[in-house]
């Protein structure tokens, strides 16, 4: 058996999922990632082609297999900490902003599906592992569920705003079970699926600088962590002062 905590991360593959796995490793956190993609060989971190899950947050068959092969892989133990990263921003033509005029039911349903359900769905699935271990959960939200967006779509947008609702009813009904249920809100942050246009924003930025994926995990790390023990139902802005 391991001391290690153990961490659940979903959307591992890229960008703020993928400097969360190195942060939490670093600190010495046994990481299980999942995500839609296979696990790619050429990934640093230790352990990854056994503790990665491939798998769909939008299919609830996918779920409960995942929730599966994690009970599976705590062979028994508890689950120290959840962070519900994985996200869908469905684009228009030429990678346009989809309004309410261009957002079909499948979109809003798959939006809704991976955003909202997924999050919801492994609180309540690995309530039990959670509980046992007084685990934490971060949800991973924006700054476009509180604003309206260039970029963002409609239904991303009321996604993370229910998100963030989400994270508040779950804070109260966990927190007696000794679960702390937070929120980390980036804003424009440099990845590699940058939308056009994102880095003129630095305008609107107090730092003058998109934020980097790291300094989200790391906040992340920080809510996850013993330094964060009575910090429950909060959320936590990571945009450069970015509230205009």
């Amino acid at each position: 058996m391991t001391d290690h905590k153990t961490l659940l991360l979903t959307g591992a593959s890229r960008g703020i999922g993928h400097a969360t796995v190195k942060v939490f490793q670093a600190a010495g956190w046994r990481v299980l990632t999942v995500s839609r993609t296979a696990f790619d060989s050429r990934c640093p971190w230790h352990a990854g082609g056994t503790d990665h899950i491939q798998g769909d947050l939008a299919d609830p068959a996918a779920r409960d297999e995942m929730v599966a092969r994690v009970r599976e892989t705590l062979g028994g133990g508890g689950l120290h900490a959840i962070v519900n990263n994985a996200g869908i921003s469905p684009k228009g033509e030429g990678g346009g902003r989809l309004g309410i005029a261009e957002s079909s039911d499948e979109v809003w349903q798959a939006v809704m599906n991976v955003n909202l359900m997924g999050p919801a769905a492994l609180m309540r699935d690995l309530l039990p592992e959670l509980s046992g271990a007084q685990g934490a959960v971060v949800n991973v939200g924006s700054i476009a569920g509180r604003r309206v967006h260039p970029f963002a779509g409609v239904a991303y947008a009321c996604s993370k705003a229910a998100l963030e609702a989400l994270t508040r009813e779950a804070a109260a009904e966990l927190g007696p079970r000794g679960v702390r249920v937070n929120m980390v809100t980036p804003g424009e942050i440099e990845t590699e699926i940058l939308s056009p246009g994102t880095k003129t924003m630095t305008r609107l930025i107090p730092l003058r600088r998109l934020g980097k994926p790291d300094e989200v995990a790391r906040v992340v790390l920080f809510l996850c962590s013993a330094q964060a023990s009575y910090v429950n139902g909060a959320v936590i802005d990571v945009n450069g002062g970015q509230h205009a």
